[in-house]
């Protein structure tokens, strides 16, 4: 197979002829479930919702760059360099949550399983209660990522130097995990013991909450820009290698004295990965066009989309997972029923 090479070893199972292909047009920068049908965020103004049957309507939501997306599978809220926040429900209407006072870019966004969202402009975050109360706090850098804890209404703030924890309903002084260089993307583990962060460096690094005790994950050839968790919270996959990195997190100690896993090594980067939402295996896309599906307990692959396109931008699960979307920085986009 001259288009695919799996390096050494026999040849991987492909169900290439299963996936519906999508013509978006448009570069895709992220994909959200609003139930059955995708929603592909591209770079600039539209979000392209396509049904199973392979429809495809584009919305505008932005008046420029969408700098920022996030779906809990009922609305899917942007950010942007108009200044807005805007919220996408599966009825495909939308509407907006916020203008930045100053016009700021939105370049941040969290949503709480409650209702609430949060977001950042500049150095600040804001957090809209589900009740719509709206309340702000200062970092001492440009936000560099935001994210809900699974449990209670703390918001993690990731900056340069570490990440800010602010509890908005609450007077006391929010907590500081401390760790030098710039934190970007900021993720808590399912069972709310852990906060990992991917750094500006070729970089993670984490912190166990119970005593904030610092694990270092390095070793990456390039930046971190994807991170998923797996089903039940193990593992946390991630790109950044020609492998798909896994670090193990089902001890109490993390990856904390452990080596991560890795899986379907490829001549190319990894550049975004999605975790099945109830099963043990995953999808990763890289930097060649490839999407391969991979079983976490032993590696094995299957080829959902060849090589030979543009670097794969985007991928996700509905939350049955039966549906398996993907997007790449040229247009291309195909959806897979399992």
């Amino acid at each position: 197979m001259s288009e695919f090479d799996p390096g050494e070893g026999p040849s991987i199972v492909s169900i290439t002829d299963r996936v519906k292909p999508l013509a978006l047009g448009v570069a895709v920068s992220s994909v959200h479930f609003l139930g059955d049908r995708a929603c592909f965020v591209g770079a600039e103004e539209t979000i392209a919702i396509a049904t199973g049957e392979g429809e495809v309507t584009q919305t505008p939501v932005h008046g420029g760059a969408i700098l920022c997306s996030v779906s809990d599978g009922k609305r899917l809220v942007t950010g942007g360099d108009d200044g807005k926040l805007v919220a996408l429900d599966a009825k495909g209407e939308t509407s907006t949550i916020a203008t930045d006072a100053r016009r700021r870019w939105i370049d941040n966004v969290a949503l709480h399983g409650d209702g609430a969202v949060a977001w950042s402009a500049g150095k600040t975050a804001f957090v809209r209660s589900a009740k719509g109360e709206d309340k702000s706090f200062e970092v001492p850098s440009t936000v560099g990522g935001l994210a809900f804890a699974p449990k209670g209404l703390r918001l993690a703030i990731a900056h340069y130097g570490g990440v800010t924890l602010w509890f908005p309903n609450m007077a006391a002084n929010p907590e500081f995990l401390e760790w030098a260089g710039s934190h970007l993307a900021v993720t808590f583990s399912p069972d709310n013991r852990f906060l990992v962060t991917a750094m500006h460096e070729p970089a993670m690094h984490g912190w166990r909450l119970a005593d904030n005790r610092h694990m270092r994950m390095s070793g990456y050839p390039g930046r971190v820009r994807s991170m998923s968790w797996s089903a039940g919270g193990k593992g946390l996959a991630t790109s950044g290698a020609d492998t798909v990195i896994v670090w193990p997190f089902a001890s109490k100690d993390g990856p904390m004295g452990k080596e991560p896993a890795m899986l379907a090594p490829l001549p190319a980067r990894v550049s975004v990965v999605a975790c099945h939402p109830k099963n043990d295996i995953m999808a990763a896309g890289y930097g060649d066009g490839t999407v391969l599906m991979i079983r976490l307990e032993d590696g094995a692959e299957i080829l959902v989309r060849r090589n030979g396109g543009a670097a794969v931008s985007a991928l996700a699960w509905n939350a049955k997972g039966t549906l398996l979307a993907f997007g790449a920085e040229d247009g291309d986009a195909g959806l897979l029923e399992m």
